[in-house]
C-alpha cells in the first residue's frame, strides 16, 4: 500500500506553538524530509522523538524527491517540513506535494504557524485582501520588474526580507511605491518579537544604517486611487458599497472594500449608507 506525506507545519520561533495533532504526525510517520535536519532534530528532542531524517532542500529538491517519492510508494509515510511555519510557502516542499500529486500519492496537510498570515493580522493594514510576494530577488533587473508590476496592486503585500538585505529593499520599496503605509514585523513569537507600524519614508531614514536586526516580514499598504490614477466620487463609493451588500456581504465590510478601492474613508461610506 502506498504511504501518504504529510505536509506539516512547525512552530516559527516559539516551540509552545506546536499542534499536538503535528507533534503526532512527527511521532507516527516513518521518515521526516526536513529543510534543515540539525534544526529540524532540535525539535525533535524537544519532544522525545527519535526518527530518520531525509535532508530536502532547494539544491537537491529533484534528486531527493524522486528518492523520497519512491519511499512514499513503497509503502512509508512521511513528514515534510521546513525549519519555520508552514512547508511549500516560499519553499522547495511545493515541487514535493506536485510531485506527490502527479504519482498518484495522497498528501494530508497539518496546519501550523505561518509567518505570513501572523503577521498580516497584526500589521494594522488591511486584511480583507492581500498577496504574498515572498522575498525580492537579489538580481536588480528582476527586483525592479517585480516592484514595478505591483505599482498599481490595491491589496495589501507582504514580503520575507533578511536583515542584511533590508536596507536595499527599504529603499526599493519607497522608490516603486512612494509614501505608504509600511508595517514592519520582526522576531515573530519570539521573546523580542515586535511590530514597527511606520511609513516607507520613515523606515528609510530609521533603519537604511541596517540597525534593525532578526527575522523580518513586511507588510505594505497597497495603492490608493489617487495613485493608480483614478478619481471616485463619494456616491461612487457608496454605489460600489451597495453592489457588495447586494452580492451578501454585510454593511461594515462592503465599506470597508469600498474604501480601500476609492480612497474615502469606511465611516464616510458607511454613514451614507446607513
Amino acid at each position: 500500500m502506498t504511504g501518504i506525506l504529510y505536509v506539516t507545519g512547525t512552530p516559527i520561533g516559539n516551540l509552545g506553538d506546536l499542534s499536538p495533532r503535528a507533534a503526532q504526525t512527527l511521532g507516527e510517520v516513518d521518515f521526516i524530509a526536513a529543510e534543515d535536519t540539525r534544526v529540524t532534530l532540535k525539535l525533535l528532542n524537544h519532544l522525545g522523538i527519535k526518527k530518520p531524517m531525509v535532508s530536502y532542500f532547494e539544491h537537491n529538491k529533484r534528486e531527493r524527491g524522486e528518492l523520497i517519492v519512491s519511499r512514499i510508494l513503497a509503502g512509508e509515510s512521511c513528514a515534510v517540513v521546513t525549519d519555520a511555519g508552514m512547508p511549500c510557502i516560499s519553499d522547495p516542499g511545493e515541487d514535493l506535494v506536485r510531485l506527490c500529486g502527479e504519482r498518484g500519492i495522497r498528501t494530508v496537510v497539518v496546519p501550523g504557524p505561518s509567518a505570513v498570515i501572523s503577521a498580516l493580522a497584526i500589521s494594522g493594514l488591511e486584511t480583507g485582501r492581500f498577496c504574498f510576494e515572498g522575498f525580492l530577488s537579489v538580481n536588480k533587473k528582476s527586483r525592479a520588474e517585480h516592484l514595478d508590476s505591483l505599482r498599481n496592486e490595491r491589496r495589501t503585500m507582504i514580503f520575507y526580507e533578511a536583515p542584511h538585505k533590508l536596507p536595499a529593499t527599504l529603499r526599493n520599496l519607497h522608490e516603486a511605491f512612494g509614501q505608504r503605509r509600511l508595517s514592519i514585523v520582526r522576531e515573530l513569537t519570539k521573546l523580542h518579537e515586535e511590530v514597527i507600524r511606520t511609513t516607507t519614508a520613515e523606515a528609510v531614514e530609521r533603519f537604511g544604517d541596517g540597525s534593525l536586526k532578526g527575522e523580518l516580514v513586511l507588510v505594505l499598504e497597497g495603492a490608493r486611487a489617487e495613485e493608480r490614477g483614478e478619481e471616485f466620487t463619494l456616491e461612487q463609493a457608496v454605489e460600489l458599497a451597495k453592489s457588495l451588500i447586494d452580492g451578501g456581504e454585510k454593511a461594515t465590510e462592503a465599506a470597508k472594500q469600498a474604501a480601500a478601492a476609492t480612497g474615502y474613508k469606511k465611516n464616510e461610506i458607511y454613514r451614507k449608507l446607513i
